[in-house]
């Protein structure tokens, strides 16, 4: 007898959120309108069901052809590089994806929706 394990897709977004936050540069994760609207109903049927909803803001996770793409809304830190952060994060999350749930990620799409500022305190006098 085989088992066939099936990893859903909400936890792998949750999997990859928590990759993506401990990434340095890396400020918050922001969901953008079609995020929100999914966080929302993922949310809203998890606690339907009498579950305490992952958190997984600003990732989407889709499966097509066999093959695993997570995108990741990110706002970064004017300290750090943007491209650089980009680039940490999708190895981050590919690395971590695969050690925690040992699924093949294909593709780790980050986009940049924002960049903190540097704040600087204000000379006196002001």
């Amino acid at each position: 007898m085989t088992a066939e394990y099936v990893i859903a897709d909400p936890v792998v977004a949750s999997v990859a959120a928590r990759a993506a936050l401990a990434t340095p540069g890396v400020v918050r994760l922001e969901p953008g309108l079609v995020g929100l609207v999914t966080a929302w109903t993922r949310a809203a049927r998890q606690r339907w069901k009498g579950l305490d909803p992952a958190p997984a803001d600003g990732v989407r996770v889709r499966t097509a052809d066999g093959r695993l793409t997570v995108q990741v809304d990110l706002v970064t830190s004017g300290v750090d590089q943007a491209a650089a952060v980009g680039r940490a994060v999708q190895r981050s999350v590919t690395r971590v994806v695969a050690e925690q749930t040992g699924l093949a990620v294909a593709e780790v799409v980050v986009s940049v929706l924002d960049i903190e500022p540097v704040r600087t305190s204000e000379p006196e006098g002001r």
